[in-house]
């Protein structure tokens, strides 16, 4: 199976509420902090969920102290699970299949995320033989999200988001290989690297072009105007980032949760197959 161009891909992988049973709104479990206003436990509908699976208080969430809400993005599995897996008959319509509906629906986000960053990996400048591997592990992820809801909730997807992360690490060491110079950790702070805990880091204006920060944890890190490109973003922890004037396209592997968990402004450069998100000034 090819590798969807960027519009299928942005159809495909990218939150669509409209055509979607709120599953995000009930599945999931969140706790009362910062990010919620109230406890809601895993499979009761959050009371802001209404009758037709849209939230009562969208336009106003943040104000109303739901900003977990706004950083969370299913990665395009809600409308997979709503309307591919189980043809357009909601938990609602039909209360048997809620518990396996709700157990299918995260399995199915990770494997989305797997697809985006596969999706992502196969338009980057890497050998023949790698760009082969991308797109036959892209093709077996589709295949899984493609199965039954029981069939797939059987089978164990761990192997395979090793065997994709350290594909995608061998596709990040080529690209950031090829830039002109490498960068090397003495460029900014030898602190800088995979898993590295980077909160509150001072970065405004710095070049990080090339840097592994795969993992690491840039909670409140300043970013303002930094230069990302070629930068390996995967897995890191971007929650209240500043990055207005950062140049983000061409950063590998950034999705749009890390961007909804950050703050940036319309002078932040980004990827093209992402969007600015709404709460950004």
């Amino acid at each position: 199976m090819p590798i969807p161009s960027r519009d299928d891909r942005r159809s495909l992988l990218a939150a669509d509420c409209a055509n979607c049973f709120g599953l995000c709104c009930v599945a999931l479990s969140f706790a009362r902090s910062a990010d919620f206003a109230f406890d809601k436990p895993a499979g009761e509908p959050c009371a802001n969920l209404q009758t037709d699976f849209a939230c009562g208080i969208h336009e106003r969430l943040r104000p109303s102290g739901f900003r977990g809400c706004t950083v969370f993005d299913c990665s395009g599995a809600g409308q997979k699970v709503s309307r591919d897996m189980y043809g357009g008959v909601s938990w609602r319509d039909d209360p048997a299949v809620r518990a396996e509906m709700f157990a299918v629906f995260p399995v199915v986000r990770d494997l989305h995320e797997l697809l985006w960053y596969l999706a992502e990996a196969s338009e980057l400048s890497v050998d023949a033989a790698l760009r082969d591997e991308v797109a036959a592990a892209f093709a077996s992820t589709r295949d899984l999200t493609d199965l039954a809801p029981g069939d797939l909730l059987s089978r164990d997807i761990e192997p395979l988001r090793s065997r994709v992360g350290e594909m995608l690490g061998r596709v990040s060491e080529q690209v950031r290989g090829q830039l002109t110079p490498p960068w090397t950790p003495s460029a900014v702070t030898r602190k800088v690297g995979p898993r590295a805990d980077l909160m509150g880091a001072r970065f405004a204006g710095r070049d990080l072009r090339g840097a592994n920060l795969r993992g690491s944890l840039l909670i409140a890190a300043d970013l303002r105007g930094t230069d990302l490109t070629g930068t390996d973003l995967l897995g890191v922890d971007l929650r209240d980032a500043v990055l207005d004037g950062a140049q983000l396209d061409g950063a590998l592997f950034v999705t749009q949760r890390q961007l909804n968990s950050a703050r940036g402004s319309s002078a932040t450069v980004l990827p093209a197959w992402v969007d600015r998100p709404s709460h950004w000034g």
